[in-house]
């Protein structure tokens, strides 16, 4: 048996049109020979128009109640699919997680998959071509409905081919993966082959095609993901295991995100225990810090800085001036929070080969006068924080830098 799995996001299936143009892609693959499993989004702007109708409602709507509300979502899209596949003599069937199985922890609104039932799954392809999933979705122990947070419906389709063993193909609004969003670097060139490391490097820092969670189980199990255009014929990007190269591209691609905030305390006391007791108060509210700079000023005091989602601004804040107020031997001076900040980078797995990348980055940003406020790096990427206001030109030069747009020659990968 033949199987694949298959994923479409809500603006793949932002109208009926849409839809049946997805139902007749999916049946031209199905004539090929394949068992096919549709994993797909809500509709369009479904997912936020709901959130929008429970905010209505209550500022601080229940967690269980928000997943009730958002798992209709892609009930409504997986049954018009599923009524457009037959219409077109396809067998196919829709099912929820709920119907299918799909066991999850029991944190609402960001649950990770425990377990999905593949005999289910195998049994419903005895009878049907097409099995269409509500991504996004599972259940609990109580046999709640609970949703997987962001980038859920990739989590789901990935993990169900995990289980099925097959080739996971992302379909969405976009050719593939680029070294750079072409909507602020318009050279950017499509990638034909990347590894699983880099991809997920990429998608944690801020390229919003796949999510990292997706990635890292996809190379986790060694399933092959393929993400493409589901508008367009053109090739897509592949992303699986990759051999280096000995002429290895020392930059893959450029990534930026507006979606971080700077903390910065200013003459905290220099003791490790202060910055323990801050960091795992923070993280015991599922608070995630990214970038953290720490500096010496004057006499024995320090500043720290460091980033965290926008959407954690206000209770990040609470949570510093609850730490500050329980500890009696915690002073600070200051807190400042700025909203106004880029966080830029690079990825490669030629930096682990390559030397001077970060003086590339620093010579680029002196010789066009952009200050930095924060950098960081790991073994394969530098990010940095600049003004917001600089993030185009950002991408721009060091685009030029690195030779990530067309005109620049091919990429070998």
């Amino acid at each position: 048996m033949k199987i694949l799995v298959q994923k479409y996001g809500g603006t793949s299936l932002g109208s009926l049109e849409k839809i049946k143009a997805v139902g007749e892609k999916i049946r031209k693959k199905n004539e090929e020979g394949y068992k096919i499993l549709v994993v797909l989004s809500a509709m369009g702007s479904a997912t936020n128009d709901l959130i929008s109708l429970a905010q209505g409602i209550t500022e601080k709507p229940s967690p269980r109640e928000m997943d009730m509300l958002l798992a209709t979502g892609e009930q409504t899209s997986i049954s018009l699919l599923t009524m457009a596949l037959i219409d077109r003599g396809c067998r196919a069937i829709s099912y929820t997680g709920y119907q299918l199985g799909i066991e999850t922890t029991a944190l609402h609104q960001n649950a990770k998959i425990k377990k999905i039932d593949q005999e289910k799954i195998l049994a419903a392809f005895e009878d049907y071509e097409v099995i269409v999933v509500a991504g996004f979705q599972g259940i609990n122990e109580q046999q709640d409905y609970t949703t997987l947070g962001r980038g859920g419906s990739d989590t789901s389709a990935v993990a169900l081919a995990c289980i099925l063993q097959a080739r996971c193909e992302i379909y969405t609004d976009v050719e593939g993966i680029f070294t750079g969003d072409p909507g602020k670097l318009p050279k950017a060139r499509k990638i034909e082959n990347i590894g699983y490391q880099e991809m997920m490097e990429m998608s944690s820092l801020g390229a919003g095609v796949i999510h990292p969670r997706a990635v890292e189980l996809a190379g986790k199990y060694k399933i092959p993901l393929y993400v493409a255009s589901t508008f367009s014929d053109q090739p897509g990007t592949m992303i699986e295991d990759k051999e280096e190269k000995m002429e290895e591209a020392v930059i893959t691609g450029i990534t930026s995100s507006l979606e971080d905030v700077q903390i910065t305390i200013h003459q905290l006391d220099p003791t490790t225990d202060h910055l323990y007791n801050l960091f795992s108060r923070l993280g015991e509210e599922n608070i995630n810090v990214d970038m953290i700079s720490q500096t010496v000023v004057k006499g024995d005091l320090m500043n720290v800085s460091f980033t965290l989602p926008k959407a954690d601004r206000e209770r990040g804040r609470k949570l510093i001036e609850q730490w500050e107020g329980v500890n009696p031997h915690t002073k600070m001076d200051i807190m400042d929070i700025n909203e106004d900040i880029a966080k830029i980078s690079v990825v490669g797995l030629g930096m682990r080969s390559h030397s001077g990348v970060a003086a590339k980055v620093f010579q680029t940003m002196a010789e066009n006068r952009i200050p930095i406020k924060m950098v960081t790096t790991s073994e394969i990427s530098i990010s940095w924080v600049v003004d917001s206001r600089y993030e185009k030109e950002v991408i721009r030069r060091i685009g030029e830098a690195f030779s990530l747009e067309e005109d620049n020659g091919k990429m070998d990968r």
